[in-house]
C-alpha cells in the first residue's frame, strides 16, 4: 500500500479540522487532483468531439455540463455530514486490495500494445498466480470455515489454474489471454481457418503514399491507416483481414498500408491529408482516383464487408 509520509497526513489532517476558508479550499484542491485523473478521458472525448463540430456555444455547453458531472457528487457528498458515506471497517481492505488488483491488469494491459505477445501473456500470468495465492490458494482450510472462505479458496484455486495454463501459453509463444494454448490447439485447426492478413505495400510518408497511388492508378485501391501501438489495428490484421471473406473480396484491389507509427511530421502530413485523427481508418480510393468511400474504426469482417460493397 503507498501511503503519504506522516507528518503530511497530520497536517492534512489538522488543516481539515481548522474550519477555515483556506483549509477548505486546499482540501478541494487536492480532491481535484484525484478526482481529475478519473475525468480526463471522458474530457479528451469531449474536446475532440468540439473540435470536429466547430461549434463553440456547444462546446461550452457540453464542458459545463462535464464540470457539473464532475462536481456535484463531491458536493453531494460533502454537504451529507458523512451519512452517504460507507462505514469503516475490514471489508475496505478487500476493496483496495481488488482495485489494486484492477489496476496492475490495466498496467498490464496497456504494457501489451508494446510488449511481446509471450511477455504480457506471462505479466497476466504472475498476476493471477499472485492474486490466487492472496486468496488462500494454497492454503488449508480450517476445519468448520465459513461458507465465504471455502468459496473465495475454491476461486482461487480456479485463478491459479488458470494462471499456470496461461504460464505454459507464454512459454510456447502465444499472446492472447483468453486463448492461452492457442499455439496448441492451432495444429488441430482446420487448413481454411489458418489465413493470414494479405500482403500491403507499406509507405510512411507522404511522398511515398503519392506514388504509390500513382502507379496503382487505373485500379481500385484500398488504403489503410496502422500503426504498431494501435490494439485495433493488431485486431483488425489478427480478425477481419485474416478472414477467408474478406481475403476473397480485397483480390483486384491495390493494397497500401500507411504506417503512422511514429508521431512525427510525415505521420501527422499523412493522417491530415483525409482530415483522419488516428488509426485504424480506411480509405476506398476508385480506379479514377477519387476517394470513394472513408472510414475510422475497428470493423468485424461482416462490417467490413458491407462497408467494401457500398464504397
Amino acid at each position: 500500500e503507498l501511503q503519504m509520509p506522516n507528518s503530511i497526513q497530520t497536517r492534512l489532517a489538522g488543516m481539515g479540522k481548522g474550519g477555515h476558508l483556506f483549509s477548505t479550499f486546499v482540501m478541494g484542491a487536492l480532491s481535484a487532483l484525484i478526482v481529475g485523473p478519473c475525468v480526463a478521458a471522458p474530457l479528451a472525448g469531449g474536446l475532440l468531439f468540439i473540435s470536429q463540430t466547430g461549434n463553440v456555444f456547444l462546446g461550452g455547453l457540453s464542458l459545463f455540463a462535464l464540470s457539473l458531472g464532475m462536481g456535484l457528487p463531491l458536493l453531494i457528498i460533502g454537504t451529507s455530514a458523512g451519512h452517504l458515506l460507507p462505514r469503516v471497517g475490514a471489508w475496505m481492505d478487500a476493496v483496495k486490495a481488488v482495485f489494486g488488483v484492477l489496476m496492475l491488469g490495466v498496467a498490464i494491459w496497456l504494457l501489451a500494445r508494446v510488449l511481446p505477445g509471450p511477455v504480457s501473456l506471462a505479466l497476466w500470468a504472475a498476476l493471477a498466480v499472485i492474486s490466487a495465492i492472496y486468496l488462500g490458494a494454497l492454503d488449508a482450510v480450517a476445519v468448520g470455515a465459513s461458507g465465504w472462505r471455502r468459496f473465495w479458496k475454491g476461486f482461487g484455486v480456479v485463478v491459479l489454474a488458470y494462471g499456470l495454463v496461461m504460464g505454459i501459453g507464454a512459454l510456447s509463444g502465444a499472446g492472447d489471454p483468453l486463448q492461452p494454448l492457442a499455439r496448441f490447439t492451432a495444429v488441430s485447426a482446420q487448413p481454411e481457418n489458418r489465413t493470414e492478413a494479405p500482403h500491403f505495400t507499406v509507405v510512411k510518408t507522404p511522398e511515398a503514399l503519392q506514388n504509390a497511388l500513382a502507379q496503382a492508378k487505373g485500379k481500385p485501391i484500398l488504403v489503410d491507416y496502422w500503426a504498431s501501438w494501435c490494439v485495433e489495428c493488431v485486431r483488425m490484421d489478427k480478425v477481419t483481414f485474416a478472414d477467408p471473406r474478406v481475403k476473397a473480396a480485397l483480390q483486384g484491389r491495390e493494397l497500401i498500408r500507411v504506417d503512422v507509427t511514429q508521431d512525427d511530421a510525415a505521420s501527422r502530413a499523412l493522417l491530415k491529408r483525409y482530415d483522419l485523427v488516428g488509426p485504424p481508418a480506411f480509405i476506398a480510393v476508385a480506379a479514377d482516383g477519387k476517394t470513394a468511400a472513408q472510414q475510422e474504426g475497428y470493423l468485424g469482417p461482416e462490417a467490413f464487408l458491407q462497408w467494401l460493397s457500398r464504397s
